[in-house]
């Protein structure tokens, strides 16, 4: 009998997409699990298919290829067919932080020129009312298919077929606008092409030594660009189980990673406490578990350590930002197993690890003169997967991309080794549970208070968060006796400046600490020593 050779039809789409790759999966993968999400359990034939409705719907309305789709969500399925519809549509997929205050999500949004907006649920409501400020904006698709004034997403993709949409695809086409925030607080939009991505994924792959059996676990959000790791258990077959994020259960989450046989989790420090204390208590079989990769904040080394004590050698590191796609260096489980050796061979754990395979890095100085090992100075990186620039932003693409080098604003060193060293952030970033915040939006928002005169905000040391947001206040009538303290044991006023912000601001941004000071330190220029507010709280100075 003749062999019937490979399935027809491999070659449809232009090599470099991810329309080819997502294709591919669907001729040799179809009966395999792509996504579960929630109680949805979705093949790679039935995640193709779905696409190619939501691409034809997409159409209908009259988005155009090159054209942005918005998502507004929390974790779900339609999150995915939005990027999976970008892939095969040609359109530009921009997932903007479900987290943010209807100022910013105007911002951003707006910033995108999205003209289709795929509304999760829960998120209606916000939509609504910054609707009117969306001059871009000509169809809203909300996954609540009661939600009057929006066009039901199960309703739209269910009138249009599955097969192959004729679009005509390259690999330097747009695909991806991440946004991020700048120094004070102004959105800036990282895009990224085909070509870029399935870069970075490739990266991914070899550096987490990702397999088409793999059973990855993604407990982050997907607006996020950690949230992107998908893309690279997709380019290789391999599944992945999405975890609701409106709210964090540890419970569940360790007993679905002992019913899916999870292999790889992806986690923020923050979300590794909760994980380690509930499986202590629970105590699955996470047997399966061969990989658990940390990422987006600091890893604190006790904590590490009692990983490592508790799971093994699984962990791996991977230290990146938006603008970079986001790998810069990998620090892999085999290295980790140092907690035998000597003390000094075990300070290998504070630092990232090294270069990825496929980028460089290099430290260099204010004037952009190459620091030489163990000097400390700005990480510049460059790679075939760093975003092509920011949206719509070419001066500030200029002056972050210079001659083919991300100027990150991190400060760090590289040992004699190559092993990466973060000692600081250039522009005072705090991050917090895996979000970025920077103090100088949080600060602007506190000086609108009436009570407070001026503000500073710094991130200091938590045992669960990493870093927490800390607000030094001075108060607009010096010496004013402050309210009554509330059951917390603080002054009322902490309270209602919480409040305040949290008007004004995504909720991971607003002070979870504040204290009252006479006046601000300041240097000779009058810039705010930051460092000096820190050192009061932490013991320490710099």
């Amino acid at each position: 009998m003749p062999n019937p050779g490979p399935p027809p039809g491999l070659d449809r789409y232009r090599l470099g997409t991810f329309a080819d790759i997502m294709y591919r999966n669907s001729l040799l993968y179809a009966e395999k699990e792509a996504f579960v999400c929630g109680t949805e359990r979705v093949t790679f034939a039935q995640f193709n298919a779905g696409s190619n409705r939501l691409v034809r719907a997409l159409y209908g309305l009259g988005l155009e290829k090159g054209e942005t789709l918005g998502v507004v969500s929390w974790n779900c399925m339609e999150v995915l067919y939005a990027y999976g519809a970008a892939m095969k549509g040609g359109f530009i997929v921009s997932p903007f932080n479900a987290r943010l205050q209807d100022d910013e999500l105007t911002a951003v949004i707006d910033d995108s020129a999205a003209q289709v907006l795929i509304v999760g649920a829960g998120c209606e409501d916000r939509v609504e009312r910054i609707r009117p400020r969306l001059g871009h904006m000509r169809h809203l698709v909300s996954c609540d298919p009661g939600r009057e004034g929006m066009i039901p997403f199960a309703e739209l993709v269910a009138a249009h077929a599955d097969d192959e949409p004729d679009v005509e695809l390259d690999e330097d086409d747009p695909f991806l606008i991440i946004y991020t925030s700048g120094t004070t607080g102004a959105p800036k939009g990282a895009l990224y092409t085909h070509r870029r991505k399935l870069e970075d994924c490739k990266v991914w792959a070899l550096n987490l030594t990702v397999e088409p059996r793999d059973r990855a676990m993604l407990v982050q959000p997907l607006f996020h660009i950690a949230g992107t790791i998908i893309l690279a258990f997709m380019y290789v077959g391999a599944a992945h189980i999405i975890m609701p994020n409106t709210s964090f259960d540890p419970v569940a989450t360790v007993h679905t990673m002992e019913r899916e046989k999870i292999t790889f989790l992806q986690v923020v420090p923050t979300l590794l406490v909760s994980i380690m204390d509930a499986a202590e208590i629970e105590r699955p079989d996470l047997s399966a578990l061969t990989r658990i990769l940390y990422a987006a904040s600091p890893m604190p080394v006790d904590l590490l350590r009692r990983g490592l004590e508790t799971y093994g050698p699984v962990f791996v590191q991977s230290y990146g930002q938006s603008e970079s796609g986001p790998n810069i260096t990998s620090f892999p489980r085999d290295e980790h197993d140092v907690l035998h050796l000597p003390p000094d061979q075990q300070q290998v754990l504070r630092s990232a690890g090294r270069p990825c395979v496929g980028v460089q890095v290099r430290i260099v100085d204010g004037e952009g003169r190459e620091c030489g090992s163990g000097d400390i100075g700005e990480i510049t990186v460059r790679s075939k997967s760093l975003m092509v620039g920011y949206w719509r932003k070419p001066e500030e693409t200029a002056r972050t991309i210079v001659d083919g080098w991300l100027h990150t604003g991190d400060m760090g060193y590289l040992d004699p080794e190559g092993y990466l060293y973060l000692v600081d952030r250039k522009r005072d970033m705090i991050v917090t549970g895996g979000e970025n915040v920077y103090p100088y939006e949080v600060e602007q928002v506190l000086r609108l208070h009436p009570a407070v005169d001026e503000a500073a905000v710094v991130g200091l040391p938590d045992p669960y968060w990493v870093e927490r947001v800390h607000a030094f206040v001075v108060l607009a009538k010096p010496g004013e006796p402050l309210d009554d303290p509330t059951a917390a044991g603080e002054p009322a006023l902490v309270e209602e400046l919480r409040r305040f912000c949290r008007d004004h601001l995504a909720g991971y941004k607003v002070p979870k600490s504040v204290e009252f000071i006479d006046a601000l330190p300041r240097n000779a220029t009058g810039k705010v020593l930051r460092r000096e507010l820190r050192a009061r709280c932490v013991g320490t100075s710099d």
